[in-house]
């Protein structure tokens, strides 16, 4: 006789189940430690053979744990059984190591011994994992156990374990294999009677398949050593069959998963056997699985060489930690899915064109396009964030692909692009030989608008805004306007056209002049070519634009959402009619840099406006670039488009029909 030593299981961990962990930890699990269910499998143990020796070499006796074990739909692969465990994740690495790891073991084999006791074997499999995920490093430590029971005195097997032939011919190994497979079990009986075989549950041993062998799926390849789940067999058998158990037990352990075409069956057989009484108090297990030091202690699992944002999934997921923490934290029915699929078109690559960009990618969005006419020159570095000193070298590199490039450098699962194109503005008339190129370039800007969802306007000129304002109108886009003073900024969303509105109809840029944009940029000083601003100011205001957005987006009603009501300081800063979670949605905020304020505006839409009234986009979408081309270089056609000459000259008929009546006494005081 000789004592049966059992192979332990080795946990075999596949990527994805940490993926499928950050997930479950993000989204669902949170702060909570309860525990959840996890499934994992194991399959008739494998070798290979040397090519040197010609030796057979045992695999391990693994059980896999893949990237669906966290879910109710696991796909087991063929020839493989699968065996069910509880998962419990802590949220520190010091409750990690201070769980009492004791009670919780001896809390899954008292599980065990009582589906035993019931004289049930679905639980002789069970295992636990401990983890703790480190999302930031991207670290896991986890620590398995596989209860198992111990047998005293030990089990012994009959002139040790022989290959399965000798107790089965071929043909009965072959059906075996069959019907196995088609009714995959980790333990089954088998009864053999002539050419017919039958299979059965361990249940029913004692009564119709009585002295029948006992088979088990055997995950160990080691032809003297069987694999783990064999214990609990046997323990099950101990309790429920003592005096079988004395005169030994016919054991089949189950190692093919392929039919034998060369007679080379590897399962094995033996008769094992152990003395003593029945086991009626649950016996001691052990089970927690060694490091790979050899020494019993968790193991880590670091997956930070594997974050190629290009390859995996783990690098999007990292970029987003955030984001998905403020949600479970702070705000549950935050949208995240709803920002990150918006396609952001920014017309401007400067300093707010940076800024917005970047604060954009924090938000999770991933497309983001540029679009700008300028280079890269000495001054911008300092300033705007997504160029160095060498984009600067041999005239500058355009700006709107350098910004674009660089994103792809910070996040490479970003999608950007940049454009080299200039938008034609009113008051810069266009030269005859250049109409073509033009007309090319505002078909390729109407293509962008169309492609995007949203549109930041961060320009640095007043009347490159109008193009973009008819566009967005008349697409019915979100358009977000940005703009700078000294220490003062402007940020603003504008409002759908007069069709498409639902209420109470918001203004653009241009609602609050009564003249066309005209030519701001001829004979200006240096200062006036640049943009003077406090240092922070355009982080500020890019920022707020996109925090605007970010609530805009929260609101059912997106583009529609009214502005908050402004009857009361209270109505101006209370959020919970908001219809946002992230709080108000202003039509305009005007900073105050100098006092360290913000105020917010609501401007209703002007029916003669130049940029966004009924007219102006009725006159874009029926006569196109012709029109457009009439803005540009026709001075007073907007003007006389919408009205505002007939407003200017019945202003002046009014002035003239006042009568300027002056008292003697206010006379004399002037």
């Amino acid at each position: 006789m000789t004592i049966i030593q059992f192979t332990p299981f080795s946990s075999l961990v596949e990527p994805n189940f940490w993926h499928a962990l950050t997930n479950l930890k993000i989204d669902v699990l949170r702060l909570s430690d309860e525990s959840v269910p996890i499934t994992g499998y194991y399959s008739p143990g494998r070798s290979i053979v040397d090519r040197e020796t010609g030796n057979e070499i045992p695999l391990g006796c693994n059980i896999n744990i893949p990237g669906d074990a966290l879910t109710n739909d696991i796909q087991v692969p063929a020839h493989s059984v699968p065996a069910s465990g509880l998962f419990k994740n802590y949220n520190t690495i010091e409750e990690f190591k201070e769980a009492d790891k004791t009670a919780l073991f001896n809390g899954l084999s008292q599980e065990i011994w009582d589906s035993i006791a019931k004289g049930s074997t679905a639980s002789l499999n069970r295992f636990l994992l401990i983890t703790f995920a480190d999302l930031k490093k991207y670290k896991y430590f986890y620590w398995f156990s596989f209860p198992a029971f111990v047998s005293k005195p030990a089990w012994e097997v009959e002139d040790d374990w022989k290959p399965a032939r000798t107790e089965f011919s071929d043909e009965t190994l072959t059906e075996i294999h069959k019907l196995s497979s088609s009714r995959p079990s980790p333990f089954f009986l088998v009864r053999a009677i002539g050419e017919k075989t039958e299979i059965a549950s361990v249940e029913e041993y004692g009564s119709f398949f009585k002295d029948v062998p006992l088979s088990s799926v055997h995950p160990s390849a080691t032809p003297s050593n069987p694999g783990w789940p064999l214990r609990n067999l046997l323990t099950y058998l101990r309790h429920h069959h003592p005096s079988d158990v004395s005169q030994g037990l016919r054991i089949l352990c189950w190692r093919d998963s392929e039919p034998s075409h060369n007679d080379q069956w590897k399962s094995r057989f033996g008769i094992a056997k152990v003395n003593g009484d029945a086991t009626k108090e649950k016996p001691a297990a052990v089970g927690w699985e060694k490091n790979v030091q050899g020494k019993l202690g968790p193991r880590m699992a670091d997956l930070a060489p594997m974050m190629d944002p290009t390859r995996h999934v783990l690098a999007d997921q990292a970029v987003d930690l955030n984001l998905k923490l403020m949600r479970w934290r702070i705000l549950p029915s935050l949208d995240l899915d709803k920002i990150a699929s918006t396609k952001c078109l920014l017309l401007g690559a400067g300093t707010l064109g940076c800024y917005v960009s970047r604060t954009l990618m924090g938000w999770g969005v991933r497309k983001i396009t540029f679009v700008d006419s300028a280079r890269v020159s000495f001054s911008n570095p300092v300033r705007q964030p997504l160029f160095e000193f060498e984009d600067c070298l041999n005239g500058g590199k355009p700006k709107a692909a350098c910004a674009a490039e660089r994103l792809k450098k910070i996040f490479p699962g970003v999608d950007s692009a940049g454009y080299n194109l200039s938008i034609p503005m009113p008051g810069h008339p266009i030269p005859p030989q250049s109409v073509e190129q033009v007309k090319k370039d505002v078909a390729h800007l109407e293509k962008l608008f169309d492609e995007h969802d949203v549109i930041f306007l961060l320009m640095d000129s007043r009347e490159s805004r109008w193009l973009p304002t008819v566009l967005g109108a008349a697409k019915g886009k979100i358009v977000l306007n940005a703009a700078l003073g000294f220490d003062t900024f402007l940020v603003m969303r504008h409002g759908v056209r007069a069709s498409l509105s639902k209420g109470t109809r918001l203004g653009c840029y241009y609602c609050n002049d009564i003249v066309a944009p005209a030519d701001s940029l001829t004979d200006r000083t240096l200062d006036q070519m640049c943009t003077v601003t406090r240092p922070g100011l355009a982080s500020i205001a890019s920022s707020t634009a996109v925090e605007l957005l970010a609530s805009l987006l929260q609101h059912p009603d997106g583009v529609h959402a009214p502005a908050p009501k402004a009857t009361s300081s209270k109505d101006q800063t209370d959020s919970q009619d908001s219809g946002s979670v992230l709080g108000l949605i202003p039509h305009q905020l005007r900073g105050f840099l100098a006092e360290f304020r913000n105020m917010p505006i609501t401007g209703a839409a002007y029916d003669r406006c130049t940029g966004c009234s009924e007219t102006v986009i009725t006159a874009y979408e029926t006569q196109g670039f012709d029109m457009l081309l009439k803005a540009f270089n026709e001075t007073g056609y907007l003007e006389a488009l919408t009205g505002l000459d007939k407003l200017y000259s019945e202003g002046e008929a009014a002035l003239e029909n006042v009568d300027w009546e002056i008292d003697d006494d206010e006379e004399g005081e002037l």
